[in-house]
């Protein structure tokens, strides 16, 4: 009844965007069902205590996060603990409700385990998502929202948009995700520079205590992205997401020209960037990995390169909420090989041997 395989047979049947949308109206009915409810936490929720840890003074549970994207409008955060997930990402919203680019703007790779989006911050706005996550929140698990601006709101007022969003959402979210890396929103990666960054972050730190957090697309050169987030973190950021979807299509020859790719196209590239940065900025700030990641090995590997969480979206897709049980499972059984007794011993644990 609950086999992901043949549940995954028959969503593919339909274009990838028409499936996510019928998986969307079995998450937000899922919740109103305890006893399947129940059953799948408890199949599905890892709870060690040996993966429990304080992150931003908030309890993670589990290391494993979904990726911003999926739950655009925060409709299925109370069926996170069913799939397993220690935390959620929700968004990216906008202020002003957004529709996005032209369809299909969806496609899969299954051969690649591989997806490739032009979304374009599709939500239904700030003021919408808020009322739906004043509904949840607080929460059993941490609730992160990732913000972005309108595709209409030219450069030079993307500040205004931004101390929008913060203004909303600080008082019900456990951190705030900066979203200038999506490849969809004409021109919003070249707000990817110090100068915006520098006055983003020091906007922000007058506004709210709350963590916020970079999220830096993987296309950068390392320096550069290096760079960046180190400015970012001189302002006041309390942490780096590394890293968004490509527009690398060497990676996958035959996709589209467009959009960004996301899943196992995407692991070594996102690693790659990732390890650069946590070369430079592992202990001065709290880093978060995602991009291809599907297994418990490539968890563990960001998580010894420098990872304090790890979150995942595309491997979901393909696996189902095994993948994250399997994940967390894993890590488990790695972190024993190793002889750690604590996660916190394996966060870094390259950087700290070298």
């Amino acid at each position: 009844m609950f086999n992901y395989k043949n549940l995954k047979k028959v969503l593919f049947l339909f274009q990838p965007e028409t499936a996510h949308n019928i998986a969307e109206l079995g998450l937000r009915a899922l919740p109103k069902c305890r006893i399947i409810t129940n059953y799948l936490t408890k199949r599905n929720f890892v709870s060690d205590p040996k993966l429990t840890q304080e992150v931003f003074n908030v309890k993670f549970i589990n290391p494993v996060g979904l990726a911003a994207g999926f739950d655009k409008n925060c409709t299925m955060v109370k069926s996170m603990p069913a799939l397993g997930f220690g935390y959620t990402e929700i968004g990216t919203m906008t202020p002003r409700p957004q529709d996005g680019n032209p369809k299909p703007r969806m496609f899969r790779y299954p051969k690649n385990n591989s997806v490739q989006n032009a979304m374009g911050f599709n939500n239904e706005g700030a003021h919408a998502v808020l009322k739906n996550l004043e509904k949840v929140y607080p929460f059993v698990l941490p609730i992160g929202v990732n913000i972005g601006k309108n595709k209409t709101t030219p450069e030079e007022y993307a500040l205004s948009d931004y101390k929008t969003l913060i203004k909303k959402f600080e008082k019900t979210s456990d951190y705030i995700a900066i979203n200038i890396s999506s490849p969809n929103t004409p021109n919003l990666r070249d707000l990817q520079n110090e100068e915006f960054i520098t006055a983003l972050f020091e906007m922000a730190k007058e506004l709210t205590n709350k963590p916020i957090l970079l999220k830096i697309a993987p296309d950068m050169q390392a320096q550069a992205a290096i760079n960046l987030c180190k400015t970012a973190v001189n302002a006041g950021a309390a942490g780096i997401i590394a890293t968004n979807t490509t527009i690398d299509y060497d990676l996958l020859p035959g996709c589209k020209d467009f959009g960004g790719l996301s899943g196992e196209v995407l692991t070594q590239k996102s690693y790659e960037l990732f390890k650069e940065i946590a070369n430079e900025l592992f202990d001065k700030t709290v880093l978060i990995s995602v991009g291809g990641i599907s297994s418990a090995q490539e968890a563990y590997k960001r998580i010894k390169a420098g990872a304090s969480l790890v979150q995942i979206y595309t491997g979901m897709i393909f696996e189902g909420p095994s993948a994250v049980k399997n994940i967390n499972e894993g890590i488990l059984e790695l972190m024993e090989k190793d002889g750690y007794s604590h996660i916190s011993e394996a966060i870094g644990a390259d950087l700290k041997n070298n």
